[in-house]
C-alpha cells in the first residue's frame, strides 16, 4: 500500500500481478486511462483493477491517491477467513473512475492509517474493504463443508502453539491428507500451510497489543523462535513485530 504523489507521467502495467485498489484523494482530473477511451479520474473517484489487469495511464496534472494491491492467494484467502465463506464465491470486477461508497470509507480510512502510521487502524480498513467485496453467486462442486471447515479452524486455534501436521487437519476433517491439501485449498483459496501461519500472524497482533515479549509470542502462536516469528510477521506485513507494536503504541 502506497500513497502516491505525481504530476507528469506515462505508465503502463503489463499484466501486474495482484488486484489493485484506488481511491483518488486529490486531482486526478488530468489522469487518464488512454486504453479505456482517454476517461480521466477526479477526487473520490475509485478505480478497481483484477489481477493481470494490463492498462495504459497518462498524468499531466498533479493528484494524489491511495494505491493498494493485493496478493490474489492472500485476498482469497482473507476473503474467506472474513466471511466464513468458500474463497471460490470471491469475485473482483473492474471499476473505473466511479463512486462507490462501500468501498470509499475503508480505503480513506487505510489512507489516514498511513499517514498516521496506525498499523491496527490500517488492519481494520483492509478487513472492512474485504467485507464489503461482492461476492459471485456460483455453484460449487468439491471442496470442503462448512461444518469442516468450522472443525478445522477450531482445532487450529486450540493447538497453535503446538507443531501442526496435514495429518492432524485431515484426520479432524475425516479425509486423506491428499484429498484434504486439494480440498482444502478450493475452499479456502491457500495452502493448509499459509492458513496456519495467516492464522499465527493474526494471534501474534493480537499479542504484540500487550506487554509480553516478543520470544513468548512466538512460543504461544507456535513459531520455532522469536526470529521464524520476524521473517513470517515480515514476509506478510512488511514489517517486524517490533516496528508493528511500536507503532502500535504510537512510537
Amino acid at each position: 500500500m502506497t500513497i502516491w504523489e505525481n504530476r507528469s507521467d506515462r505508465i503502463y502495467y503489463d499484466k501486474p500481478k495482484g488486484h489493485t485498489f484506488s481511491l483518488y484523494l486529490r486531482g486526478g482530473t488530468g489522469t487518464r486511462r488512454l486504453d479505456a477511451g482517454g476517461i480521466a479520474g477526479w477526487p473520490g473517484a475509485i478505480c478497481v483493477l483484477p489481477e493481470g489487469q494490463t492498462s495504459d495511464w497518462e498524468i499531466t496534472t498533479p493528484f494524489r491517491f491511495l494505491h493498494l494491491v493485493l496478493p490474489d492467494e492472500l485476498l482469497r484467502a482473507w476473503f474467506s477467513r472474513i466471511h466464513d465463506r468458500d474463497a471460490r464465491y470471491f469475485d473482483v470486477t473492474e471499476i473505473m473512475y466511479d463512486a462507490v461508497p462501500a468501498m470509499t470509507a475503508p480505503l480513506a480510512q487505510l489512507a489516514y492509517a498511513a499517514d498516521t502510521n496506525d498499523p491496527l487502524s490500517a488492519d481494520g480498513a483492509v478487513a472492512e474493504l474485504i467485507y464489503r467485496l461482492p461476492q459471485g453467486p456460483k455453484a460449487l462442486q468439491g471442496g470442503l463443508t462448512a461444518r469442516q471447515l468450522r472443525r478445522t479452524d477450531e482445532w487450529i486455534d486450540a493447538n497453535l502453539a503446538a507443531s501442526i501436521r496435514l495429518s492432524d487437519l485431515a484426520a479432524e476433517a475425516g479425509l486423506s491428507e491428499f484429498h484434504f491439501h486439494r480440498m482444502f485449498r478450493a475452499s479456502r483459496g491457500t495452502s493448509p500451510h499459509k492458513w496456519v501461519v495467516m492464522r499465527r500472524i493474526e494471534a501474534a497482533k493480537a499479542g504484540l497489543s500487550g506487554s509480553g515479549s516478543i520470544s513468548d509470542i512466538a512460543a504461544a502462536c507456535g513459531f520455532s523462535c522469536q526470529s521464524h516469528l520476524t521473517r513470517a510477521f515480515k514476509t506478510q506485513t512488511g514489517m517486524t513485530p517490533a516496528v508493528y507494536r511500536q507503532r502500535l503504541s504510537g512510537g
